[in-house]
């Protein structure tokens, strides 16, 4: 067996290739780690601490329970201090500020530190399959359609690594919503949909949301949407929000190419460029109100609004982002006097 060869500053890593997923392998660049030290948390340590969900539980594919601090992936000691350990310091700080502290942050690095914590959950699942409680239904690595979604979001994530330029595109849909305090006593919450690699996690009154892989296809669509809901929100108008990026990234019907280009002498960075292969398809395969309508009652759980209710006008989903007439809704309360 041939010795591992650190990569350098330019090369990029491609963990897809062989199916190279361990915890004896750096989730960055591929460099064999040895000991419990070389991980690090999948949810930081200044997240975790917060928040207090150390013993927070998360329920994986395979329905087997772990918690928040378990979480961890490998990450050699010069990927962890030089690229992990400063994108933590960076949102710990902006999280301090709150939401203006997060709309402060620069798009990739948000894109990054999303990424990470998506990925980490998406290497804990591939990892957990390997020796399941029970069989997924749909096993992730079984998926070839999925893991090339997979694949596509690791070339633009390695950003966190390799200093990169994405040329004339964004590699993810993200939006940054206000919870309105007086409505909203969740400190935080944390969902995913690894099929679609959608995203969202709840801090104070943020709420992070993105689907990490559309080339800001699903944000451009929603950009009428998106600035209306550019105000405080009541939790379930922010839920509902969610359920229409979700639906959404289910109905994308691209995967983007990403192609870096050839490395100069001299040069300091990768320039990435894209390509979205099928330009004869439809972008979004076709709306269903039915369809939508579970992705609402799944995040409504919380307000237990029947689907009967949802659906009451078929044409119409029941809505509490817009009034009838199409204006945007303030809802002070749920239900409301």
């Amino acid at each position: 067996m041939s010795e591992f060869q650190p990569l350098d500053a330019l090369t990029l890593y491609d963990p897809f290739e062989g199916m190279r997923f361990s915890m004896h392998q750096c989730f960055l660049c591929g460099t064999p780690t040895s000991s419990l030290q070389d991980t690090v948390p999948v949810f930081a340590d200044w997240l975790m601490t917060r928040y207090k969900l150390q013993e927070r539980q998360i329920k994986l594919l395979d329905m087997s329970i772990v918690q928040y601090q378990h979480l961890r992936i490998a990450c050699c000691p010069t990927c962890r201090t030089q690229h992990v350990e400063p994108l933590e310091a960076r949102l710990e700080l902006a999280a301090r500020e709150g939401l203006p502290g997060f709309r402060q942050v620069d798009e990739q690095t948000l894109f990054l530190w999303l990424g990470k914590m998506f990925y980490g959950v998406l290497v804990t699942e591939l990892l957990t399959e390997l020796d399941p409680l029970a069989k997924p239904q749909y096993p992730l690595a079984e998926n070839a359609q999925l893991l090339r979604r997979f694949q596509a979001f690791y070339q633009p994530f390695q950003a966190l690594r390799v200093p990169m330029e994405y040329e004339d595109f964004v590699p993810g849909s993200l939006f940054i919503l206000e919870a309105d305090p007086a409505q909203d006593d969740m400190p935080f919450e944390y969902d995913d949909d690894l099929s679609t690699i959608a995203f969202s996690i709840k801090l104070d009154e943020t709420v992070l949301v993105a689907c990490l892989v559309d080339n800001g296809i699903i944000r451009q669509a929603m950009g009428r949407v998106y600035q209306d809901a550019y105000r405080p929100l009541h939790p379930i108008q922010i839920a509902e929000f969610k359920a229409r990026v979700y639906y959404a990234a289910y109905l994308l019907n691209v995967v983007p190419d990403y192609y870096p280009r050839p490395v100069q002498p001299g040069d300091v960075e990768v320039v990435m460029d894209t390509l979205i292969d099928d330009v004869t398809g439809d972008i979004f395969n076709p709306w269903d109100n039915s369809a939508y309508g579970q992705s609402l009652l799944e995040m409504w759980k919380r307000w237990q609004i029947p689907l009967p209710e949802i659906l009451r006008d078929p044409a119409h989903p029941l809505t509490f982002l817009y009034e009838a007439n199409g204006q945007p809704r303030y809802l002070q309360q749920y239900p409301e006097a």
